[in-house]
């Protein structure tokens, strides 16, 4: 049961590095796309940017409500790698701790 248990971390552990790697390129992608060095006339590039934008919008718009633009930069990718990264170093750990503990009793 252990095992189970592992395994199911590490792929909520693996889900949120693929989404923090969607959340980079998405970042990146719109900096490109503002300072004009790639538009969306281009259909990659048109797809790829709906497809990451449906996929990190969910998360990012709640933080778009709460954290005002500094300036006209969007810092909100910045917080929300924050607090991935902070799910993935203290919280995921200690659920699965827990978990393997109640399961040992």
């Amino acid at each position: 049961m252990a095992a189970i248990i592992g395994f199911l971390f590490f792929i909520i552990g693996s889900l949120l590095n693929l989404f923090l790697i969607a959340l980079i390129v998405n970042a990146v992608l719109s900096w490109l796309l503002a300072f004009d060095v790639i538009n969306y006339r281009n259909r990659f590039v048109a797809s790829l940017a709906e497809t990451l934008d449906r996929i990190v919008g969910p998360v990012l718009a709640p933080l778009r409500q709460i954290i005002p633009s500094l300036g006209g930069i969007d810092i909100t990718p910045i917080i929300a790698w924050i607090i991935i990264s902070g799910i993935q170093r203290f919280l995921l750990p200690a659920s699965e701790q827990a978990l393997l503990n109640l399961i040992a009793y």
